[in-house]
Formats: structure tokens, C-alpha cells, sequence
């Protein structure tokens, strides 16, 4: 099994990390205090093409496979992980559109969403449906030409700044409650959509989130992407992907807290020696890394996984995002010790990575949910993961 990266993934690595670089990483501390949405470098972002990385090429996207998005949101992440998270969402969003909607949702939607004219929300999480996706609310009763929205959402990622939202919504009542879900496109202007006030959060400043609130929204048949009952389908296909994403962030941001840390200890003297001296902290740093070159191992092969249709592809992703997002915030969590006082400072980047890491060990499914996807497969009859 070949393990380095090929002409192409190395082109791809390299451009995302100059983008990180130039105008992700001198910006990250101010959108941070500051709660900046920064839609004018998103906009570059999708002019470079980091907003459509896995939209088919024929809606104007790269087209490329999970793991090359994964190498791309890992050099990204090291510029700012708030913003490079919501790109992964963003992304989400357009690739369901370009993939199961309709020839007119797709020419109304697709190019603005490749170029980060218009930005995307995903609405999937509710107030009283979080863990359990599948029991959500949310009702979308057909009259007609249209489709009546009701309900609320929790938790969304860029509600309130952004211009389309893909909404989970029930359209039936059945025993199996995720065969009842649908899913549609909405304008985030439509009549009778609100928001809720900014979330005051612990860490992904750079993205506002937000409830939202769907009042008698009226939208097209046309907007619902696939047949009814398919949308937990979808749902879960964008969520295998998001979990790759998301541990694909943390990844970048325990990366770069490594990076940071190994030039502080270097400069940083105590007792006639630099910090990098002592051979408690070269430990440290030793388990830090190589822990972090198993994440990113376990990450790239459950992106294989997904890219290649294994039938065990969930159980990976699963796997990837639960290991990942726990290595990551440990390794933030570790760098900042090494600081000592000074990673508690906001003078420091540290302690915003440790911050913008921690969600991740909640969002696109708690970590205790992937124990259980985890638990099932492996207690499934005949099941074998290897």
C-alpha cells in the first residue's frame, strides 16, 4: 500500500497551505476576537476552488475524491480552523445540491455556491433532535405546486449570513422514522424563515450559529432534492463525509499546534537550557507526533474507504472522526502545557486552537455515537474490519 501522496494530492497540499498562509493564518486572532465572518477571503476560496472540492465537474466543481479533500481541509485548518470548518460545510451543502437536486435547482444554485457567491447552511440538528437525528420535527406537508415548511433548527453553522440552506424536513409519518425525511432547498431570505441571536461560543468565532426557524415557508417540488423519504439517505452519505472533514480539521490544527510549540521550546530558556533540552518534553513532543501520523493514517484510509464504496466505509469514517478529533484536542490540549502560562494568553495562538478544536468531539455526531457505529458493525454477524 502506497502511503505518499501523488503529483496532483502534493499540487493540491501546497496550494491550500499558501492560501492558509497568505490569508487564513494573518487573520485567524482578529475574526477570532472580533466574531468576523470572513466572507470576502471565503469568496477566494472558492475562486481557488477549496468551495467545491468534491462537486461533480460538470456543476463547476473539482471533482475530487474524499481524500484529496481531506489533505486539502488539513493544510487549510492550519490557517484557521473556525473558517476552514465552515468551508467543509459549505462544501457539504453544494455537493448535495449538485448531486441530487433537480436540472433547476441546480442552475439557480450551483455556480454561485462554486464561487462562494452565495455560501451555504446545513440544517439537520434540532433543539430536541440532536444525537437522534432521525426523530427531527421539522414537517414539509405538499399543497399543491409547493411544499409548507414548519419547524426549527439548532446549532446551524453560518445561519443568518448565508444565502441557501439544505433543510431535513418530515414528509411522512412511517414506523421507520428516517424513511419519513425528505430533503429541500431553501432560500435563506425565503418568507418565514428567522434566526435566532448569535451563539455566544466557546471557540469557532469566525462562524456565526445560529437557530433557525421555518414559519409557513413555502418552496417548490422542484427545491426537493431526490424523492421523498430520501433525505436521511443523503444525510448520512454528506455526514460520512463530514465526519472525514471534520477530523481532517483537527488534524491541521494539532499540526500546526506542534509547530508552533516545537519553535517555543526551542527559544523558550529555563535553568540555562532551552525547553527542547529536557528530556520530558522531547517525550512529550515524540508521543504528540507520532499519535498525530496515526490519526492522519486512520483518516486518509477510511477516505479511501468512502472513495472506493467499501461496504464498511461508515465504520471507518466513524472510526477516523472519533480518533482524530480526540488526538486533536489532546495535542492542543498537550501543546498548550508546553507553553505553560503563556499558552493560556490570547498573545498566543494556542489557546484558540485549543478552543476551536473541541468541538469537534461533538459536531457531525457526538464521539459517543461513533463508539456506537463503531460497536454495531463490530458486533454485526459475519462482520470483520480490518
Amino acid at each position: 500500500m502506497d502511503f505518499s501522496l501523488n503529483e496532483d494530492q502534493r499540487a493540491f497540499a501546497d496550494a491550500a497551505r499558501q492560501f492558509a498562509e497568505e490569508r487564513l493564518a494573518p487573520n485567524a486572532a482578529e475574526w477570532d476576537e472580533k466574531h468576523i465572518f470572513p466572507k470576502d477571503v471565503l469568496k477566494e476560496a472558492g475562486e481557488m476552488g477549496f468551495l467545491s472540492l468534491y462537486v461533480p465537474e460538470e456543476q463547476g466543481g473539482l471533482g475530487l475524491p474524499r481524500l484529496d479533500a481531506s489533505i486539502v481541509f488539513e493544510q487549510l485548518s492550519m490557517g484557521c480552523t473556525s473558517t476552514t470548518a465552515f468551508m467543509t460545510i459549505h462544501n457539504m451543502v453544494s455537493w448535495m445540491i449538485a448531486s441530487f437536486g433537480t436540472d433547476d435547482v441546480k442552475q439557480a444554485f450551483c455556480p454561485s455556491l462554486v464561487t462562494g457567491e452565495m455560501l451555504g447552511s446545513y440544517c439537520l440538528t434540532e433543539p430536541n433532535a440532536g444525537s437522534d437525528a432521525a426523530s427531527l420535527t421539522t414537517s414539509a406537508v405538499l399543497q399543491g405546486e409547493h411544499y409548507v415548511i414548519n419547524g426549527a433548527k439548532a446549532f446551524i453553522s453560518g445561519a443568518g449570513d448565508t444565502d441557501v440552506l439544505v433543510v431535513m424536513a418530515r414528509t411522512s409519518a412511517t414506523a421507520n422514522k428516517a424513511q419519513g425525511v425528505s430533503a429541500f432547498v431553501v432560500p435563506a431570505n425565503a418568507p418565514g424563515v428567522s434566526y435566532g441571536r448569535r451563539e455566544p461560543k466557546m471557540g469557532w468565532n469566525s462562524q456565526p450559529t445560529r437557530s433557525v426557524t421555518f414559519d409557513d415557508v413555502r418552496v417548490p417540488v422542484s427545491y426537493r432534492l431526490g424523492e421523498e423519504g430520501e433525505g436521511f439517505k443523503f444525510a448520512m452519505k454528506g455526514l460520512d463525509g463530514g465526519r472525514l472533514n471534520i477530523a481532517s480539521c483537527s488534524l491541521g490544527t494539532a499540526q500546526q499546534a506542534i509547530n508552533n510549540a516545537k519553535q517555543y521550546v526551542a527559544e523558550r530558556r529555563q535553568f540555562g537550557q532551552s525547553l527542547s533540552q529536557f528530556q520530558s518534553v522531547q517525550f512529550k513532543l515524540a508521543d504528540m507526533v507520532t499519535e498525530l501520523v496515526a490519526a492522519r493514517q486512520l483518516v486518509r484510509y477510511a477516505a479511501f474507504k468512502l472513495d472506493n464504496g467499501d461496504t464498511d466505509a461508515t465504520a471507518y469514517c466513524a472510526m477516523a472522526k472519533r480518533f482524530a478529533t480526540d488526538v486533536g484536542f489532546k495535542v492542543c490540549d498537550e501543546a498548550l502545557q508546553l507553553y505553560g502560562g503563556y499558552g493560556y494568553i490570547k498573545e498566543y495562538p494556542m489557546e484558540r486552537h485549543f478552543r476551536d478544536v473541541r468541538v469537534h468531539q461533538i459536531l457531525e455526531g457526538t464521539n459517543e455515537i461513533m463508539r456506537l457505529i463503531i460497536s454495531r458493525r463490530v458486533l454485526a454477524e459475519g462482520a470483520e474490519l480490518l
